[in-house]
């Protein structure tokens, strides 16, 4: 693949989600490989052990993300078996999905074109699936996470060589115990959590399908139901804050919450989100937990 070339200033955020979020020895050797040659900032990193996760928010010249991507999918790949892993948030991998942002002076199509020059690498390298999605998929059947996702990496792993629209776009058409990864270029993208108070994890499927775009709820937002800590959690995927806002989709779950005679009890924020997010409400109003001006990008940016 031809070289690409850059502005000096040129800055990506980059959010890969691994599947682990209980071993912290293995969280930091990760943590640690992505900064490793001092070139990439970890601007933010949490992890939970029900969704058995972690996310990284990293930034860095595209130059530095590729080569951090490289690094840290190595790693992965070498710590976490996904023949054995177990939790409630769906994954195909041990590197589960990679999405470049673009933030300055850098364009989506850049984005792109760095997507398929990762996601070659790592096929070619590291003989992994690759899936690319949302901007980058060259496929209908690939563009939604939920689709590839869809049964986890043991239904993928029976799929992968006999199901046309389950085969990578690089790599094997088998999966070994790193299992497959997604990589892609998308806007920004708001995960977040509403926890209610109660352990029936039945009302927050019943809020989750109430309010998802799928089931004709609200444009660009992805919702299911968890149980989190014994807590009934609606876990949502915002893909276009633009259209629908975080203040208007909590508003509508303390309704539906109501409804179902449970109250909401916070909201989580996982990652960061841009300052325009949350403009005209305040993190009161949507119940966001531990919120600072960290965890707004351009506060990092400066």
């Amino acid at each position: 693949m031809n070289n690409l070339s850059y502005a000096d200033d040129a800055l990506i955020e980059c959010v890969p989600n691994f599947s682990e979020g209980r071993d912290w020895k293995i969280i930091e050797a990760i943590h640690d490989t992505i900064a490793a040659d001092g070139r990439c900032e970890v601007w933010d990193y949490s992890a939970d052990a029900d969704h058995n996760r972690s996310v990284f928010t990293i930034a860095g010249s595209p130059d530095a993300i590729e080569n951090a991507v490289m690094r840290f999918t190595a790693k992965a790949a070498q710590l976490i078996n996904m023949e054995t892993h177990e939790g409630v948030h769906p994954c195909i991998g041990a590197t589960d999905v990679v999405p470049f942002v673009p933030l300055r002076n850098v364009s989506m199509e850049d984005c792109i074109h760095l997507s398929e020059k990762v996601g070659k690498r790592i096929a070619d390298e590291l003989a992994i699936p690759v899936y690319l999605y949302a901007n980058s998929a060259k496929t209908t059947a690939h563009k939604r996470l939920v689709d590839i996702r869809r049964g986890g990496y043991h239904k993928l792993t029976e799929e992968i060589a006999v199901v046309p629209d389950r085969a990578p776009d690089y790599g094997p058409k088998n999966l070994s115990s790193c299992g497959g990864v997604s990589i892609g270029a998308r806007d920004f993208l708001i995960a977040f959590n509403v926890y209610l108070d109660t352990e029936d994890v039945k009302k927050a499927k019943k809020i989750a399908k109430s309010i998802r775009e799928s089931s004709g709820g609200f444009p660009g937002l992805q919702a299911i139901g968890l149980l989190v800590n014994n807590y009934a959690q609606v876990s949502m995927n915002l893909l276009d804050y633009r259209k629908t806002s975080m203040k208007t989709i909590v508003s509508r779950i303390r309704k539906e919450a109501e409804s179902e005679n449970v109250k909401p009890l916070y909201t989580e924020l996982i990652g960061m989100l841009p300052q325009d997010a949350i403009s005209g409400t305040t993190p009161d109003e949507l119940m966001l937990k531990d919120f600072s001006e960290s965890r707004i990008i351009e506060s990092r940016m400066k």
